[in-house]
């Protein structure tokens, strides 16, 4: 494989979440459901919900910790990539709604629409602008509001998901062992049928007829996507592993997306990976589609946990279907 004159490394790192949180009691009472049943299938207790605003004001908060952490201002800023499938409309994208509210007067972006594998497509897209040699700073940020398209009387999916944004700022490094070293993507569009949502497109445009029939939400055949994710995942992640001679002994996290406690577990057994060394926080958040694993990048690295040289595997299963992995070296001094 042709090793790039430069790298992309990742040098500042952040997240934000808002301050309501939909526990699972909370759901007992909205569905029929119970504490006890959300938290032997899914891992999950609770999760965050952004009540006013939209995804742009999600990822907002975490781009200005990101400047502030690297001392930085707005202008020197190139590219802006926004991972998301609950953007705050169709057009203009939502790079552009951020580079607007935080005045990034230099950076040109647009959205990326991977759904649960987004930030991992995005994290590719941005290494290439800066292994190019063509940008210097590239922001990418997973961010949605799955609240806005979840249905709440619909007691298998709206146990599932939160709301929350993750942004990491990528920068050249000369280090040829450090940063994003290698990556694996796939895409898969026959299971389409089974996670989706059919409404607001250029297919079934919104009608009465589509908000009826509740187009407009999330709808996911729970165990068909199970089946199929919790393979995926597993296979990829130990594909990467072994393009890059890594074994559970020097891998030091695995980074999942944070779908399933089950998946997530089986992931890491694939790997001979510990649990103790694997990236844990859908309790708090439960599913928030682009932005889990920055989320879970930021909380380690802010506690403490994350440090420099660490071996790092990516790994993420997500509709279209979409999945992929990466081994990422991190780059940057314990917070």
């Amino acid at each position: 494989m042709r090793k790039p004159p430069i790298r992309a490394t990742v040098t500042a790192v952040s997240h934000y979440a808002p301050d309501k949180v939909l526990s699972n009691f909370d759901l007992e009472k909205m569905v029929d459901t119970n504490d006890e049943w959300i938290r032997a299938r899914t891992g999950i207790r609770e999760r965050r919900i952004l009540e006013n605003g939209a995804t742009s004001d999600l990822a907002v908060p975490a781009i200005r910790e990101i400047l502030e952490q690297r001392g930085i201002g707005p202008d020197e800023i190139d590219v802006l990539v926004v991972t998301t499938v609950t953007p705050d409309m169709f057009f203009p994208s939502t790079a552009c709604v951020i580079q607007e509210k935080l005045k990034l007067q230099n950076a040109w972006g647009f959205d990326l629409s991977a759904a649960c594998s987004g930030f991992l497509y995005g994290l590719v897209v941005g290494a290439q602008f800066i292994e190019s040699g063509t940008h210097k700073k590239v922001l990418v940020v997973g961010a949605d509001k799955m609240s806005a398209i979840t249905d709440y009387t619909d007691r298998n999916t709206c146990i599932l998901f939160g709301d929350a944004a993750g942004a990491v700022l990528l920068e050249p490094s000369e280090d040829y062992e450090a940063g994003l070293l290698d990556h694996v993507m796939y895409c898969d569009g026959s299971g389409g049928e089974f996670l989706y949502m059919k409404g607001g497109g250029s297919l079934n445009p919104p009608t009465h007829e589509t908000v009826d029939k509740k187009y407009h939400y999330i709808y996911q055949d729970g165990k068909a996507v199970f089946k199929v994710a919790v393979v995926g995942m597993a296979d990829v992640s130990e594909e990467i592993m072994k393009r890059n001679n890594l074994t559970g002994d020097n891998v030091d996290w695995l980074v999942p997306h944070q779908a399933n406690l089950r998946i997530i577990s089986a992931c890491a057994d694939r790997m001979n990976l510990a649990i103790e060394k694997v990236m844990l926080n859908i309790d708090r958040y439960g599913n928030t589609t682009a932005a889990t694993i920055p989320l879970c990048l930021s909380e380690w690295w802010k506690d403490g946990k994350l440090l420099k040289d660490q071996n790092l595997i990516l790994s993420a299963f997500g509709a279209g279907y979409t999945w992929g992995a990466m081994y990422l070296k991190w780059t940057m001094d314990n917070a």
